[in-house]
Formats: structure tokens, C-alpha cells, sequence
């Protein structure tokens, strides 16, 4: 373990992530454009495919962070039988979910009960499918869904705050069973699906089209919301969600209606749209 991660053991993770967010929602111009210059510098983020490519006009660098894409930047993968990638970044992990567990990295795993919150709702997925997207810095940061769904529920996990980074991944046994978390609950044509956002130190918010803020406040117990009856329908490529600061989208799908695109593998490079699974 690395001595960055060993140090955010003792870390007062919300107590950060509070001040970040301070910092990226401040609309004084000097925070803001140092933000947004210093982001945009160190990991080369690309602004020309941004529908305002202009880093001076966002008044905060929260409004910055979150940007919209312009018009055909993206493209849903033109197979209709597609699952699309839902976030911009690298697969952190990919694969099936074996004996209720999920593969985090060499040496470390978790179980779906533990991520989702729940053994009842970790059932369908038994023997399903997990792809761990990892959204870096200089990605976009909202997050699409994979295929048409219809809400069903939400579960807020709470939890720790670590860096979900590659030296934290490797590092920190049950990582994103650890961190604090949205858990989104669909239902599709092929059954469930989940779409879970993890929170990562420093992160500022989970925010979701149809709710607004979710995380933070942060919670101390779980906290289910049912939107069974609302007809909360979002379409295959449709925004779903977005992070404020990097963070990790995991997709749960149910054993037997999908495989992976061919091509994906840990540490692919991706892109919001592209082919992630096929329907059977």
C-alpha cells in the first residue's frame, strides 16, 4: 500500500469533502478560474468537445466540472441489442459475479450484498454481470443510462470517503463497499439493472435528473426512497446522473441476458456510448 493511501486511513474524509465542495460551488472568480486552470492543466482536459468550450465563463468551477458535452460528441453505439457504456473514463474491472462476489483488484473483492446494501436485493444478481467504470478528472462527469429503464428505487449507503484512484483500488480491501453511495434500482425489458454512483474523498455530490442533490447531505444509516407508480422512465443514452470531482460508476446486470463487448478488458480506455454488453 502506498503511503498516500495508508494516510487516508486517518484522514477526516468528510470534513475534506465538505471544504471541496465549498471551494468548487464559490463563485469568487480567483477560486474558481484557479480551480478551472489548474484542473484543466494537469489533466489535460479536452474543452473543445465541451458545448461552452470557454473556461473563463463558468462562474463556478463546480459549473465547469459538470459540463454538458456539445450536440453528436457522443453517440449511442448504432447496434439497438447494445448496452451502452453509461460514463467517459476506463474500466476499472469487468466480469461475473462469482459466488455473490465482485472483483475489485488482485487480492481484494466484495460481495454484491455488501455494495448494494442488501442481500434481498443482491439476489437477481447472482452469477450476473459487473463493470466498474472509473471516471478520472479530466472526464465528463455525467453519468447515462446503459439501457432504457424504469426507476424503481434508490438506496443511499453511507460510508467512508477514500480516493477511489488506482493506488486506492489496489490498496483498500472492499473499497467501493466502503465509500458512501447511490444506489439506483431499474427496471428494463430484461429484467433489473443497477446503476451504482460511488462517492470518492473529495467529491462534492451525487446528483441524480430526477431528485437533484443526493449525496451530500451524508448519511449515517441507510435511506431507501421507493419510486414505484411514478413513471420515472429514462431512455437507453439518456443523463441519468453526475459526479462533482472524479469517481466510479459500478453496473450490475442479471445473470444470463448479456455479454461483454469483446474488446473491453481492465484498464480499457472508454467512452460514454460505445458498446459495454449485448442482449442476448
Amino acid at each position: 500500500m502506498s503511503l498516500t493511501t495508508a494516510l487516508t486511513y486517518a484522514l477526516p474524509h468528510r470534513l475534506l469533502s465538505s471544504m471541496a465542495r465549498s471551494l468548487a460551488y464559490s463563485d469568487d472568480p480567483r477560486v474558481s478560474r484557479w480551480l478551472i486552470d489548474t484542473v484543466t492543466r494537469k489533466f489535460n482536459v479536452n474543452l473543445d468537445e465541451a458545448a461552452n468550450p470557454d473556461p473563463r465563463s463558468y462562474p463556478t468551477f463546480n459549473q465547469f466540472f459538470t459540463r454538458a458535452l456539445k450536440p453528436g460528441a457522443r453517440v449511442a453505439d448504432a447496434d439497438p441489442r447494445s448496452l451502452v457504456m453509461p460514463a467517459d473514463g476506463r474500466i476499472s474491472q469487468l466480469g461475473k459475479i462469482e459466488a455473490g462476489r465482485i472483483f475489485q483488484a488482485k487480492g481484494q473483492s466484495f460481495t454484491a450484498a455488501e455494495l448494494l446494501g442488501s442481500d434481498e436485493d443482491a439476489k437477481p444478481y447472482n452469477d450476473g454481470l459487473y463493470a466498474t467504470v472509473y471516471l478520472s478528472p479530466r472526464d465528463y462527469h455525467r453519468v447515462h443510462m446503459p439501457w432504457t429503464g424504469t426507476l424503481r428505487e434508490t438506496v443511499h449507503v453511507p460510508g467512508r470517503l477514500f480516493s477511489v484512484g488506482p493506488a486506492a483500488v489496489n490498496g483498500v480491501p472492499r473499497l467501493f463497499a466502503r465509500n458512501e453511495r447511490l444506489v439506483c434500482h431499474f427496471d428494463t425489458s430484461f429484467g433489473p439493472m443497477v446503476s451504482v454512483m460511488v462517492g470518492a474523498l473529495l467529491v462534492s455530490g451525487v446528483e441524480t435528473v430526477w431528485s437533484g442533490e443526493e449525496i451530500p447531505a451524508y448519511g449515517d444509516r441507510i435511506t431507501r426512497k421507493d419510486y414505484r407508480g411514478q413513471g420515472i422512465q429514462l431512455e437507453r443514452f439518456a443523463e441519468m446522473a453526475r459526479f462533482n470531482y472524479g469517481s466510479t460508476v459500478i453496473v450490475l446486470l442479471p445473470p444470463g441476458v448479456a455479454e461483454f463487448a469483446p474488446q473491453l478488458g481492465a484498464e480499457s480506455p472508454v467512452q460514454l456510448g460505445q458498446a459495454l454488453a449485448k442482449l442476448r
